[in-house]
């Protein structure tokens, strides 16, 4: 038996959209359970999770929240409550996934709660809110974001339309959450980072590892490609780590956009699981377009990637605090970890002859390394850059040694 859909939206401004959600997801094979997450108004049908319901599991009463006629508490209210109440509805009955509608109280309502469930677990967002920056929405799960074009307010021609679409593809994702299977001999799980200067190293590495009877998840160090790799450990899908492109610890150190915040490079040693780090892009700083780059670095030596992305060079004194920070996020860790350096260069344009080669910044970053770096880190260094085949090799061969030797025979 398939898991039910649960349809989220305010019954009281938006039932007559909810309404007709219900009747396309039924239409398409799906049990519907409709979640009402209004306060103030009357709601136009009633709801298989009622409001009071969702009220009461933030702690609140909702006769004093609608009394209160305060729709900014009102909505924090109903944040915290459909998030917790929906943590503890899919522990207990797990639900085959999510659609909602809203504005922007709505959006980040339902889309507080998608994120409390695993990945996997479909996630539809109509909203008002969708074509712009929609990470205050999405984070780091899998959240699909799909635009209403016209706002809410009630049925017409193009709004059938998209709600239409929007149960349609609710109905196929959730229709194939039966569970899973496990695969016989299903391979173990690494994760691994890559930007566009690492890529020839992350490519190689993907290669042996799969030809050694592992399974690599490879992101991309954006930010929210770190962020989403360690939560993705720190939730137990993955089994090792591979952490070649420590990129976004330049830009979270001296202010570039793709940080990944000051946890970056925790989650594998805190869960205790194997790991290889290396000091990948840690080169450079992103920025936008060249008119973003604040003012106070205009004299910095900067080379455009594209029309929107401008890498700015580190500097040896970066470099000497970026070395320090790499050595003791790995000598925190719990499990075990090597560090390994590519002495020729870090990036695809910190080479010789390329715009960020600065063999004096590089040595600031390894000296570093060597002198804060714990007696539980194993340190490797290599007379090679980081996309020379031999490096990757070696952290192949390095992640190995780390135990990864053990599940290779397992699943070869």
């Amino acid at each position: 038996m398939l898991r039910p859909v649960l349809l989220i939206g305010t019954l009281d401004t938006k039932g007559e959209e909810l309404r007709y959600l219900r009747e396309c997801l039924m239409s398409a094979g799906a049990a519907v359970e409709v979640v009402d997450v209004s306060v103030l108004g009357e709601p136009l049908f009633a709801a298989d999770v009622g409001r009071d319901e969702i009220a009461a599991a933030a702690g609140e009463s909702f006769t004093e929240l609608r009394a209160a006629a305060d729709r900014g508490r009102a909505v924090a209210a109903m944040q915290l409550g459909l998030s917790c109440w929906i943590r503890s509805r899919h522990a207990r009955a797990p639900v085959g996934g999510v659609l909602a509608i809203g504005g922007s109280a709505g959006t980040t309502v339902a889309t507080a709660a998608m994120r409390e469930l695993p990945v996997g677990v479909p996630k539809l967002m109509v909203s008002t809110m969708a074509s712009g920056n929609t990470r205050a929405y999405v984070g780091i799960t899998d959240i699909t974001m799909m635009y209403s074009v016209a706002d809410f307010t009630g049925l017409n021609r193009l709004t059938r339309t998209i709600l239409a679409n929007a149960a349609h593809a609710m109905a196929g994702m959730a229709g194939f959450r039966a569970p899973a299977q496990p695969e016989a001999g299903q391979r173990t799980l690494l994760a691994a980072t890559m930007f566009g200067v690492t890529t020839p190293c992350v490519n190689r590495v993907k290669q042996l590892l799969e030809e050694s009877g592992y399974e690599l998840l490879v992101f991309h160090a954006t930010g929210t490609g770190g962020q989403a790799m360690e939560q993705l450990v720190r939730d137990g899908f993955v089994e090792g780590v591979l952490d070649i492109t420590t990129t976004e610890w330049a830009d979270e150190l001296v202010g570039g956009v793709l940080s990944a915040g000051p946890q970056r490079l925790q989650a594998a040693g805190e869960k205790g699981v194997p790991q290889v780090i290396s000091v990948g892009a840690l080169d450079m700083v992103n920025f936008g377009a060249p008119e973003t780059v604040p003012e106070k670095f205009k004299s910095r030596n900067f080379y455009p990637h594209n029309p929107n992305v401008t890498l700015m060079r580190t500097t040896a004194a970066e470099n000497q605090e970026l070395g320090r920070i790499i050595a003791a996020k790995a000598t925190a860790a719990k499990g075990p970890v090597t560090i390994v350096l590519p002495l020729r260069g870090v990036s695809a344009i910190d080479n010789a002859g390329k715009p960020f080669h600065d063999p004096a910044a590089d040595r600031m970053l390894f000296d570093a390394i060597r002198a804060n770096v714990g007696a539980n880190v194993k340190l490797v260094e290599i007379d090679a850059h980081i996309n020379d085949p031999v490096f990757a090799d070696r952290l192949v061969t390095e992640y190995l040694a780390l135990g990864g030797g053990k599940q290779l025979h397992a699943n070869s």
